[in-house]
């Protein structure tokens, strides 16, 4: 009898457990709210009659997006966009990649503020507004610009930057190459018109495209931006014969080298140990402590 009860009643839970199923219906879930909870994909909207959040539409109502708390800072912000001076600049910059001490690297995703529109007068203002490059020239930077000018930028405007990329190529029968396709020539950095313009008209593009040419906000993260950028005026360097690298930039004011800066900051850094070091000698500090090597943003 005791064996009988036990029978039927994991009968009865795997009866209940196990319906109403049908189709791509699973059935009764256990903790089903975890299964379907509002909190996993914001914007989907996934009611079940089952669901202890109440009716359809207060359960819309959970699933809906909301605003962002005053104040949200979105993880990846970096406050190195509005830096005032140089000085600044590297401070932040070493903040953002969880060099200083108390800090915590970022992943770099883009998360700063745009205040311009996708129309020609804010473009313009874009253009006039943004004339610094936040970011210094170093060569990890030109590096990483090459390659990704290289996947998203040199098949219409061109390895040289000319505005003669793929999607131009002159036909040639010999070759099997058919002519080229484009409803509109791409941009031509080595123009002086482009030379001699702000970093602003190039950052706006890649935020909101122009003409046939779309935004690549969405590929391209913040610091990857401006690494493109770099890499394209340094092709325009090459075709001036000046130089736009790490140890100089002879081509504009928009951009400091890093090397430069490395190693002022270097000499700075070796002048306040040996301060340090007179000043401990002078109180008569005998410690034999080793002063630690600072790390820097490269």
């Amino acid at each position: 009898m005791k064996y009988t009860a036990y029978t039927i009643l994991a009968c009865l839970v795997t009866l209940i457990a196990c319906s109403p199923a049908k189709d791509n219906r699973r059935g009764h879930e256990y903790m089903p709210d975890m299964v379907h909870t509002t909190g996993y994909e914001a914007n989907l909207f996934d009611y079940y009659y089952y669901n202890r959040w109440g009716t359809e539409e207060e359960y819309k109502k959970f699933a809906m997006p909301r605003t962002s708390v005053p104040g949200t800072v979105a993880r990846g912000d970096v406050s190195l966009a509005n830096a005032t001076d140089p000085a600044e600049r590297m401070a932040d910059m070493n903040n953002f990649e969880g060099l200083t001490d108390g800090s915590i690297a970022y992943v770099p995703n883009g998360s700063v503020p745009y205040y311009y529109a996708d129309t020609e007068p804010e473009r313009a203002r874009a253009t006039k507004e943004i004339v610094q490059n936040p970011f210094p020239i170093s060569k990890q930077g030109l590096e990483q610009g090459k390659l990704l000018y290289g996947i998203y930028c040199s098949i219409c405007h061109g390895d040289k930057g000319d505005g003669l990329g793929y999607l131009l190529r002159e036909a040639d029968p010999a070759k099997g190459i058919v002519a080229g396709v484009y409803p509109a020539a791409p941009a031509n950095f080595l123009l002086d018109t482009f030379v001699h313009s702000n970093v602003g008209r190039f950052y706006h593009a890649i935020m909101k495209g122009r003409n046939v040419m779309g935004p690549y906000a969405d590929k391209l993260s913040y610091v990857e931006r401006w690494d493109v950028i770099h890499y394209i005026r340094s092709l325009e360097a090459k075709a001036k014969n000046l130089e736009y690298s790490s140890t100089l930039n002879t081509l504009n004011k928009e951009a400091m080298p890093w090397d430069p800066m490395e190693a002022e900051m270097k000499k700075g850094m070796i002048g306040m140990v040996k301060d340090s070091t007179a000043n401990e000698v002078a109180h008569g500090d005998q410690s034999t402590d080793t002063p630690q090597k600072m790390e820097v943003h490269k």
